[in-house]
């Protein structure tokens, strides 16, 4: 087992990178932080969201154009803020695991990938439940829409990028490339009801100036998108504790054969 070992150790890490990247380092060290944390980011998990579907589907009232449809809200807003969160930090990951060589940057990817086309398709998929009365249409081909559907094909592409080799790291350093040339969509999606004409309403929470939705509405949107990240934070920990798990067993069957 100690041939196992060699496959995750920690790699030597560039003096001036930041002090987080030398913590989580070491597998080892991670697997038993991530034990401790995990029964904390579930329970408040479980809470948050039990509290935010409260607020958005029995406190929330309907709104005086939409009626009850609005709720979807709900679901579709926060899912659209963590499909790019979720993409974000996977580029983030990239560069890391490019750059510093970091043994669980692509790990990380790996795991977050398909949390974050989760989170994509149903932004897509409440996005058209939500478009369909409000729009007369379940789906046009305007900035927005068209941008974030690309998000999900990045996501599919990833996928499938990193688990077309053999060598895990060879598709691990072809999907970090694929992850920091997407990345340029980010922008594109956040500003495209800017940039062009577009069915899809203008921002209305991050605003230079007050938020334009009122904080009946505003508190549970908030809470539901809490409630997203903490599951994304809870559900990557446990793939990327399975990711680790997944890498020493083909490091056995490697030194094995």
């Amino acid at each position: 087992m100690a041939a196992v070992s060699l496959s995750l150790s920690p790699v030597p890490v560039h003096p001036k990178a930041a002090p987080v990247i030398h913590i989580f380092a070491n597998p080892a060290r991670f697997q038993r932080l991530a034990e401790k944390w995990l029964p904390w980011s579930i329970g408040l998990t479980l809470v948050t969201l039990f509290i935010g579907f409260t607020l958005a589907l029995v406190v929330s009232p309907p709104d005086y154009q939409q009626g009850e449809a609005v709720r979807i809200m709900y679901v579709h807003v926060p899912a659209a803020w963590m499909a790019m969160f979720v993409y974000v930090n996977m580029a983030i990951a990239a560069a890391v695991g490019l750059v510093w060589k970091h043994p669980l940057a692509d790990l990380f990817a790996k795991a977050a990938a398909p949390i974050g086309a989760g989170f994509t398709a149903i932004c897509l998929i409440t996005g058209s439940l939500w478009g369909e009365p409000m729009w007369g249409t379940w789906w046009v081909w305007d900035a927005r829409l068209t941008s974030v559907l690309i998000l999900f094909f990045l996501y599919l592409g990833y996928i499938a990028l990193v688990n077309a080799f053999d060598d895990a790291h060879r598709g691990a350093a072809a999907g970090n490339i694929l992850l920091l040339v997407g990345a340029v969509n980010i922008p594109i999606i956040k500003f495209s009801v800017d940039w062009w004409n577009t069915l899809h309403q203008p921002a209305s929470i991050s605003r230079l100036g007050a938020p334009t939705i009122d904080a009946s509405m505003l508190a549970p949107l908030l809470v539901m998108g809490l409630g997203f990240t903490l599951y994304f934070v809870t559900a990557v920990l446990i793939r990327l504790r399975g990711e680790i798990l997944a890498r020493k067993i083909r490091s056995a069957r490697f030194y094995e054969s």
